[in-house]
């Protein structure tokens, strides 16, 4: 926490963190029946709920709290500590209330309207086929990797549109549809995140009416009409810079919990031979180096957001080429700590693999999320790269 120094880490902030950090045993409690269930349970949920969690990015004239994302990622961090799972769930859920307040007003009074705590989930791969008819859209569609559905009443799909400006080129559009108009597939048995339940969405003939798309990329206060009514700067930061920390973070709050429980098996656990794994050369190392890539990765992410954050305020556009390296920086994330929670658990040993021992579910958990899309650090960093060396940007998000 003494990384950060500016003025948003207000009480009120800081009880928020209190509550996220109260709750993380609870999560390591539950995670591993969790991650064999594969769902978070109804009931941790219902405590973040009630613990506001889900409120930090939301409109306050729907009794958010439109806090800074800073805070948001702090929070996820410290539930990660106890379940990734249950983190990467509330990045993703608890993000979209920053994107519905870009929606048209009645978009948001159609799922606020009368219950401001529903929840929204997404799956934003462009996969939506999209038919213009009177009034809006008919919608068809079937996408993958939906966390958290099961916990929300509302969706967000991908789809792609003609942009507004008559050049025919397409574009990303968010399209929100309730949860009468789809249907979960239940298909998510995979290596890690298990309990996030991240299964597929099929969409069948629905009817989307016009307010309720939002084209993705288009910053402008045209094509983010909630403007109108949520003016606070917290709705002006670009898309991607919202969203690509929401999915990368989780891992490093994670690694910060595999570390603890590294640190307190390592003192207790004596080995078949007699030895202590603290008295582990390899063991010694691999704490250290751990705890030397948290510290890096937590300095990089709220001093590229507090970059990001006086950018919103003062109404300047960060350069294409910060823009590029803070998308790498953020995808990075994942194989960073994937390869450190690897070196935690060699060095944890033979018994270390057992389903009891947390960090080979963060292992598994990490690994997991290094494969969303946003994560992809390769082609994020070559994008960088190529930028630099004077090639053009190709990365549409950015």
């Amino acid at each position: 926490m003494n990384t950060m120094t500016d003025n948003y880490l207000t009480p009120d902030a800081l009880a928020v963190i209190d509550r996220a950090k109260a709750l993380a045993p609870k999560l390591a409690a539950r995670a591993q029946q969790a991650d064999c269930e594969g769902k978070i349970s109804d009931e941790s949920i219902a405590e973040m709920a009630e613990a506001g969690l889900f409120r930090v990015l939301q409109p306050k004239r729907f009794g958010g709290y439109e806090m800074d994302p800073r805070v948001f990622y702090t929070v996820q961090m410290e539930l990660a500590k106890g379940c990734m799972s249950t983190a990467w769930v509330y990045g993703v859920v608890g993000v979209h209330p920053w994107q519905l307040a870009l929606f048209p007003d009645q978009a948001q009074k159609d799922v606020w309207g009368k219950d401001s705590s529903v929840r929204i989930a997404s799956t934003y791969m462009p996969t939506g086929k999209a038919e213009a008819v009177e009034g809006g859209y008919r919608f068809n569609g079937r996408w993958s990797f939906s966390s958290g559905s099961k916990h929300c009443d509302w969706i967000f799909l991908g789809g792609l549109l003609p942009k507004k400006d008559g050049s025919g080129a397409l574009e990303h559009v968010t399209f929100l549809l309730p949860k009468s108009d789809y249907r979960i597939e239940d298909n998510w048995d995979v290596l890690g995140l298990r309990a996030t339940g991240s299964h597929d969405i099929v969409v069948e003939n629905a009817f989307v009416p016009e307010h309720r798309t939002q084209r993705t990329n288009d910053h402008s206060d045209a094509g983010c009409p909630g403007r109108a009514e949520n003016s606070s700067w917290l709705y002006r930061i670009p898309f991607t810079h919202v969203f690509q920390r929401a999915v990368s973070t989780a891992c490093l709050g994670a690694l910060d919990g595999a570390v603890a429980e590294f640190k307190r098996r390592a003192t207790a656990h004596v080995g078949k031979h007699g030895n202590k794994t603290a008295e582990d050369p390899n063991a010694q190392t691999a704490v250290t180096e751990a705890l030397i890539a948290i510290d890096q990765l937590k300095l990089v992410l709220f001093r590229n957001y507090a970059r990001i954050v006086d950018a919103a305020k003062t109404g300047v556009q960060l350069s294409l080429e910060e823009r590029l390296l803070q998308r790498a920086q953020a995808s990075h994330v994942p194989k960073l700590t994937g390869h450190h929670a690897n070196e935690l658990l060699r060095a944890s040993a033979g018994s270390g693999l057992y389903k009891i021992n947390p960090i080979e579910r963060v292992f598994r958990d990490i690994h997991q999320g290094r494969a969303h899309i946003a994560n992809n650090t390769d082609a994020y960093v070559r994008a960088y790269g190529s930028h630099v060396l004077g090639i053009a940007n190709q990365e549409p998000f950015v």
